[in-house]
């Protein structure tokens, strides 16, 4: 029999988030109780906020039902490291506002993975790689994301290397404000301690944070939020962004799922040809997303795009016909 309430509360809730109604009696042979004391356990989980719903009747029985608030689950390893690899990618995919959840959700949950589910997790996302780079945004390691989530949320003090735009690498001891996920870019940001002010680092130049175990007070951000603070900084200080405009001569049924994410631009204009309209920072990136769609297209603009996939088909020209540059 078993006597050990709390351990018994938690094989009866494994039980019930099985989808599917428990009879009293099987979960009492289960547990190796009396009915009584599975109602009674019902009662204690019920008053620790999880809805269990009783139905009456010969075939009646007990299960687990949505409730108002989302109650603590119980998840099996090959759950947990399930859910731990889903948050790794969708931490680094373009879905507004699913990204910056993810990874919250990513450091809540490898924070109480057991070592060896958290070397399963490791090891599959080490063996897995995405097309992020085609998207434009740069590599991020989602173990730097969740060690920034989980400094930001506990307000613990942060140590990491940081990679400067012209390469020069710097220390950096911060007191984390949050992540902000912008298009293909991760934005952190936090007070910097050594130049008394706040600072936006890019996520991709951040190198080896450690957690200091220091507690700080927060202090008052001049700004409504992170993601505001960020935006307003970035749009005064915003590079010069390229919306392009193409023809392009393939089926939309083909040129679709070429596109992923960028297929809402996708125009279809007849059953061979398509519009294609969508911005970016860099013609460079927008000349690499034309070329590995494998069919022919038209710019209409910008300029620069035109004037960059000129020179750049001058230099492959001249890569598959050596003999024609030394002419």
């Amino acid at each position: 029999m078993t006597t050990d309430t709390p351990k018994r509360l938690l094989n009866l809730l494994s039980l019930l988030q099985t989808p599917r109604e428990w009879p009293g009696s099987e979960l009492a042979d289960r547990l190796s109780v009396s009915t009584r004391t599975i109602r009674r356990d019902i009662d204690r989980l019920r008053d620790l906020g999880y809805p269990v719903e009783a139905s009456q009747g010969a075939i009646g029985g007990y299960r687990l039902v949505a409730g108002a608030a989302l109650p603590p689950l119980l998840l099996e390893d090959d759950e947990a490291v399930a859910i731990a690899v889903g948050l790794r990618a969708a931490a680094g995919q373009s879905v507004e506002g699913v990204e910056e959840a993810s990874v919250r959700a990513l450091a809540k949950l490898e924070q109480v993975l057991p070592s060896r589910l958290r070397r399963r997790v490791k090891s599959l996302g080490t063996a897995t790689t995405t097309l992020t780079r085609w998207r434009g945004g740069p590599s991020i390691d989602p173990a730097v994301l969740t060690t920034l989530a989980t400094a930001a949320a506990a307000r613990e003090k942060l140590r990491f290397g940081y990679r400067a735009a012209d390469g020069t690498e710097t220390k950096r001891l911060v007191e984390p404000e949050g992540l902000v996920s912008a298009g293909r870019r991760w934005y952190f940001l936090a007070f910097d301690l050594d130049r008394t002010d706040w600072r936006i680092f890019r996520v991709d130049r951040i190198t080896k944070p450690f957690l200091t175990a220091v507690r700080f007070t927060p202090r008052t951000l001049p700004a409504k939020d992170a993601a505001t603070y960020i935006g307003d900084r970035m749009s005064s200080q915003a590079p010069p962004s390229y919306a392009a405009d193409v023809t392009l001569h393939a089926p939309y049924r083909e040129l679709a799922p070429r596109l992923g994410d960028s297929a809402a631009n996708l125009e279809r204009i007849d059953d061979t040809t398509c519009r294609y309209r969508t911005e970016a920072d860099s013609v460079d990136w927008l000349a690499a997303r034309l070329a590995i769609l494998g069919c022919a297209f038209e710019v209409h603009e910008p300029r620069e795009l035109v004037d960059y996939l000129a020179a750049m088909a001058t230099r492959v020209s001249r890569a598959v016909s050596p003999s024609s540059s030394s002419a």
